[in-house]
């Protein structure tokens, strides 16, 4: 089975629910379902009768071929056929008629017989279940599901074949565990994700109340946004976008779609997504269709569409402290600094020599920001030298960090100067950044394929753990702590460096690590019994490779 991870995001501790909500399917929730299943069951009828009229039209003069007037007088012979005695009881002939007495929601296909089936709360109020559980087993699935407010959240979007669904992980650092609680069914490819502490479209909920929703792009043109504190859903809470608007349906009949990019909805793939912090009703989309838009969550809808870059606009960043400052990267090999309160202005830019694939503000100096290319390349600009004119710009340094592309890359949010890239080229390297510009700090392959993404910790406590995760499927945590020359480099930077003692080099926490390590160990021991000498010369090559990539 082949699956990758194609981007991660953190969740900071004290967002999560203790206990989230199971899904609850009520008569509310069932017209909102039934409203949009219906849009996009009509816009996939409409694609259809579309593709048939343009076979026809290809056809001679629209005339039907023999084989389709053999099968029509076949239907017509059909129906003139006799019932057996013995089968009219049934009433056969009208096995596939509609029953006119059925609600207006009926119709709905998949979602056409939801209505009538029986749901209820608990097995206590089902008169079918008359083995009792007292409770028990509820009280088991609430202690599965318990969130501590010393967990982390860490959200993977994966694909697994011909299946796309995000995955809800659990990171409990003091007990080196991680494990999937829940995960999303995805329509479509994920490409992109970001953690929102704005509640969307959720009942009896406060808008300004602090909340934990993550909104998802993908190859669709449609933002959706999801509850991570209710499992089980069967629905997003709200899409941004054109599939997201049942009340429009009558108007989008009339008129078809166009891919054509507009200033309501994107109209090609979501590739970035940005959630402003201290406006947080705000959510900046970057599509290739060259648009960043600019989204009211409390509405759902696009405030402002932007159309400064000339090819597909793939990452975004907020400033940090000007808030209204958004950074974005393209394909057409710009940056662009643009203020979202002056959509009219040219904003500035920065030129670099191949296409960009990841912005990032500088967490510790609000006047620089990193841009990394396609050439492996990561570039540190101050924004006060950037003009007009992107060929004008030039940056302060430039690091030739991998030999392709710089897939990944973070900054640490709570450590000066300590920065994390991932490449196309299968490692993943420490970078430690200071005045005279950066130096490597260490390099690893984790043997996670091609790294897709890369992204420290947001909290203090967990603030040396970086997400690790690619083409392979697969996500871990590295204890970057548990590295001398990360010790050496950041020891004077954070005070009281938390160092598990006895803890291995390098120290990684994934979902089968007590598997591998234990098939580990045997392995360890097998050779020690078989060839000890061996076993010694492999630790001294080890320990050179350790030395190499531990240095500057």
């Amino acid at each position: 089975m082949t699956s990758m991870i194609t981007t991660t995001a953190w969740v900071p501790r004290g967002f999560a629910a203790p206990f989230p909500s199971k899904y609850n399917f009520d008569e509310e929730e069932y017209e909102r379902i039934a409203a949009l299943a219906k849009l996009q069951l009509d816009d996939a009828e409409e694609d259809l009768e579309e593709a048939q009229e343009k076979e026809k039209e290809a056809k001679d003069g629209g005339k039907s071929s023999k084989k389709e007037k053999k099968a029509a007088e076949k239907d017509d012979d059909a129906s003139d056929v006799e019932i057996d005695d013995d089968l009219k009881e049934y009433d056969l002939e009208h096995y596939d008629d509609t029953d006119e007495e059925q609600g207006e929601g009926e119709t709905m296909g998949m979602f056409g017989n939801v209505k009538s089936m029986a749901y209820y709360a608990s097995n206590k109020e089902d008169p079918y279940i008359t083995l009792k559980d007292d409770g028990l087993e509820e009280e088991e699935d609430r202690e599965d599901l318990q969130i501590l407010a010393t967990d982390n959240l860490l959200l993977a979007a994966k694909v697994e074949e011909d299946l796309a669904h995000l995955e809800v992980y659990v990171y409990e650092d003091g007990a080196d565990n991680l494990y999937v609680h829940h995960d999303i069914m995805l329509p479509a490819i994920p490409l992109c994700v970001e953690w929102l502490d704005c509640a969307v479209n959720k009942a009896g909920v406060d808008k300004e109340a602090p909340a934990n929703f993550v909104a998802i792009g993908t190859f669709d043109p449609d933002i959706e946004i999801w509850d991570l504190d209710t499992v089980d859903c069967m629905y997003p809470n709200a899409i941004l976008g054109q599939g997201g608007n049942p009340e429009d349906e009558k108007k989008k009949k009339k008129k078809k779609k166009s891919k054509k990019a507009n200033d309501e909805y994107h109209v090609d793939a979501v590739l970035a997504l940005a959630a402003n912090r201290k406006h947080r009703n705000l959510l900046a989309s970057a599509s290739a269709d060259k648009t960043v838009k600019l989204w009211d969550l409390h509405t759902s809808k696009c405030a402002k569409s932007y159309s400064y870059h000339t090819d597909k606009v793939c990452s975004l960043a907020w400033h940090g402290v000007e808030s209204t400052v958004l950074l974005s990267g393209s394909y057409d090999r710009t940056a662009a600094i643009a203020d979202m309160r002056a959509p009219g202005e040219q904003p500035m830019r920065v030129g670099v020599e191949s296409d960009i694939e990841n912005v990032r503000w500088d967490p510790h100096d609000p006047n620089f920001f990193y841009v990394s290319t396609e050439n492996g390349i990561i570039h540190y600009f101050d924004v006060r030298n950037a003009a007009k004119d992107p060929a004008a710009s030039s940056s302060v340094w430039k690091l030739q960090a991998h030999d392709e592309s710089v897939s990944s890359f973070d900054v640490n949010p709570v450590i000066p100067g300590f920065m994390v890239t991932g490449s196309t080229d299968k490692t993943v390297k420490l970078w430690n950044i200071t005045a005279t510009g950066p130096s490597l700090v260490v390099s690893r392959d984790f043997d996670v394929g091609k790294v897709f993404s890369t992204s420290f910790a947001p909290d203090s406590e967990v603030a040396f753990r970086v997400a690790v995760a690619g083409s392979k499927g697969t996500v871990n945590i590295w204890d970057t702590s548990t590295n001398a020359g990360v010790r050496k480099f950041f020891a004077q930077k954070m005070a009281n460096i938390p160092v598990k003692e006895g803890a291995p080099e390098d120290k990684l926490v994934g979902i089968n690590d007590e598997e591998s390590e234990s098939e580990s160990d045997e392995g360890e021991e097998e050779e020690e019994d078989s060839d000890s000498d061996n076993k010694d010369s492999d630790d001294g090559s080890e320990e050179d490779g350790d030395e190499e990539m531990g240095g500057n």
